[in-house]
């Protein structure tokens, strides 16, 4: 071939390729979008509105909402519009009873609608962020480094005192776990009891103080401003930010550190294991009601075992680091932040899993493990009395001595006949089944096979 017809080859062959990677045209958009807004009422609900101008007929409008930090959002269906030009999409999200969120929880919300006739020719509206707050109040903000206190009752020095004692802990606690905080942490501040667990909804635990919420790096606590200088106060806030920096320190898309060993470490370094931990943990070793640390991985239990978690939790702490160092501690703590399972977490920094450790914490406390219960077989009901009846061509004669469970006692056996079964039947039947499986899957896997064989050699 010569040289010019090579080149005016390559170059055909060149033009060829050219043309096929030519982008296809994009469908055009259904709609653009105005600026969208939301309203929100505290316990009540968030009023999304989108202003839309609709250039051909909708078969599909959404609203993508990603709340908290959630890995991607939720799409909720939405009326379509029946009209077009302008019109605004509007959804209501419930947060109501039990569909009560948390204070400061950020959402992004989204909008998106697609043609009715191309569902390639979609339309996505701007994001609009929001922050659901706590509107029942007028809420006043203190602020330092890392920490933004947020108070409606109460002086200044009160929010100042609640700044430096979350500050102080945050540092102290970063520097035992080794992390690095950078992101502010929000502690609303509640002046009674009822503004405090109207902030925490119906799905509230009993008996707390105070409460973290890592993924939303918000806490809320209970203090009225006229105990602010309450040495349970000083004990109760640096407790929560200990939680926070815990959360840093493990966090991991898989599961969480176990409960007990999160608030076992937020009770040791707000207050150590104290008198009053130690005199519960010992009388209930000595009653046989230590809860063995397996059962304190979730979440704690009510009434008076409520407290006795939270002291089994720093006495398990307070026994690692006496046992296998403090170091030994960080390590196990860190290691959650590579997804690692309890035990991998428990052997790699201790050298036994998370078991045998309660194991031995049981033992350092002279306690005997309770006895593990589970389901238990129901007790065998009553015989009909059709079934007591004489077989045909026997005697008539009835054996009866009561079986376990009967009325009034069994048939007795024909002479020289094999004792049946009453679930040789269904045991027959069950056999057969499980057969027919087995060839069905064997004849599966042989066709499989010749299809890739045949692939293969074709």
């Amino acid at each position: 071939m010569g040289k010019l017809t090579r080149t005016a080859l390559a170059a055909t062959l060149t033009a060829g390729l050219l043309l096929g990677v030519v982008p296809v045209a994009a469908a055009a958009a259904p709609a653009t979008f105005g600026s969208p807004t939301a309203n929100s009422t505290f316990n009540t609900g968030i009023v999304f509105s989108q202003p839309i101008t609709i250039s051909q007929p909708i078969g599909r409008a959404e609203v993508l909402l990603t709340i908290a930090d959630a890995i991607g959002p939720e799409v909720v269906d939405v009326p379509v519009p029946a009209t077009s030009g302008a019109t605004t999409l509007t959804y209501t999200l419930d947060t109501s009873g039990p569909a009560h969120m948390i204070p400061n929880t950020g959402i992004v919300a989204r909008w998106r609608v697609v043609a009715a006739d191309d569902p390639t020719a979609v339309a996505l509206g701007p994001e609009f962020r929001l922050v659901y707050a706590d509107d029942r109040f007028q809420w006043k903000t203190a602020t330092s480094n890392l920490v933004r206190v947020h108070w409606y009752d109460g002086t200044d020095a009160f929010a100042a005192k609640a700044l430096r004692l979350g500050e102080d802990e945050v540092v102290a606690t970063s520097k035992l776990l080794g992390v690095t905080e950078t992101q502010p942490v929000d502690f609303f501040v509640y002046a009674n009891v009822d503004d405090f667990y109207g902030a925490l909804g119906p799905g509230a635990h009993e008996n707390v103080a105070g409460t973290a919420f890592a993924n939303i790096r918000t806490l809320l606590g209970l203090i009225p401003p006229d105990q602010i200088d309450d040495p349970l106060v000083a004990v109760r806030i640096p407790h929560e930010f200990v939680h926070l920096v815990f959360n840093t320190a493990a966090d991991n898309p898989y599961h969480l550190a176990p409960r007990w060993l999160n608030e076992g470490l937020a009770v040791y370094q707000s207050e150590s294991y104290g008198t009053s931990d130690r005199a519960q943990v010992r009388a209930a070793a000595a009653a046989g009601s230590l809860i063995p640390l397996d059962g304190l991985t979730g979440q704690f239990p009510n009434g008076d075992d409520f407290f006795l978690a939270y002291s089994e939790s720093v006495s398990a702490v307070d026994f690692m680091i006496r046992t296998y160092g403090s170091p030994a501690l960080v390590k196990l703590i860190r290691s959650y932040a590579e997804g690692r399972t309890d035990n991998e977490a428990f052997k790699d920094a201790l050298g036994l899993d998370m078991t045998a450790f309660g194991g031995a914490w049981f033992a350092a406390n002279n306690a005997t493990p309770k006895a593990r219960s589970g389901p238990e077989s129901a007790p065998p009901g009553p015989v009909p009395s059709a079934w007591l009846g004489a077989m045909p061509g026997s005697s008539g004669a009835l054996d009866r001595s009561a079986a376990p469970g009967s009325t009034g006692g069994s048939a007795a056996p024909i002479p020289g006949a094999t004792p049946a079964s009453s679930d040789d039947g269904l045991s027959t039947w069950i056999g057969l089944v499980v057969v027919i499986v087995i060839v069905g899957l064997v004849l599966i896997v042989v066709a499989a096979r010749r299809r890739q064989m045949s692939a293969r050699t074709s």
